[in-house]
């Protein structure tokens, strides 16, 4: 059986890492549908997620995708995981708070599958004690992370706040469904 996921790409330079990742999942057979925020399409274009995935790319919550689907719905009910990559503080922020004001924000909502949050974030920004609480309280909720880990940023700093190898992303992603 075909293992099916859900990608979440939020708004940060580390999203053209996504198209790396949906690459080596597409080598491995998985069905992969892409959620991008309007964020994330400053930094990475749909139509390269959408050549990769081969599949559409979902952005705004209030396009019909057809007569009767309701899109983050019928998303939340595709996959048996939806992993948000890269995850921003804002994205960690809006979950742990109950918003849901986007299609990748209402689609985290309804989803019952496993939900992974990869963080990519300057160290500042990753330290930041509302963050990290925030990150506490979707543990507590059962939500799981990948990284970050530590290492240099796009800034030029090093410090933790690292995306992820996609690597160390398969490994985990493999494993997890494997449950």
């Amino acid at each position: 059986m075909k293992k099916k996921i859900v990608i979440g790409v939020c708004g940060s330079i580390a999203a053209y890492k996504v198209a790396l990742l949906i690459r080596q999942l597409q080598d491995k057979n998985w069905d992969i549908k892409v959620i991008m925020t309007e964020s994330a399409t400053r930094f990475i274009t749909p139509l390269t997620l959408e050549t990769l995935s081969k599949n559409q790319v979902y952005i705004d919550m209030f396009k019909k995708d057809s007569a009767w689907e309701i899109s983050h719905i019928s998303l939340s009910e595709f996959g048996q995981i939806l992993l948000v990559m890269p995850a921003t503080a804002n994205i960690i922020g809006k979950i742990a708070s109950g918003i849901a004001d986007d299609l990748l924000s209402s689609t985290v909502m309804a989803f019952s599958g496993r939900v992974i949050f990869v963080p990519a974030m300057n160290t500042k920004m990753w330290e930041n004690p509302i963050v990290q609480e925030n990150v506490e309280k979707l543990k507590k909720f059962g939500y799981g992370f990948i990284g970050p880990e530590k290492g240099k940023l796009s800034n030029g700093t090093i410090g933790a706040g690292r995306l992820s190898d996609i690597e160390k992303i398969i490994k985990a992603l493999e494993k997890i469904s494997r449950h």
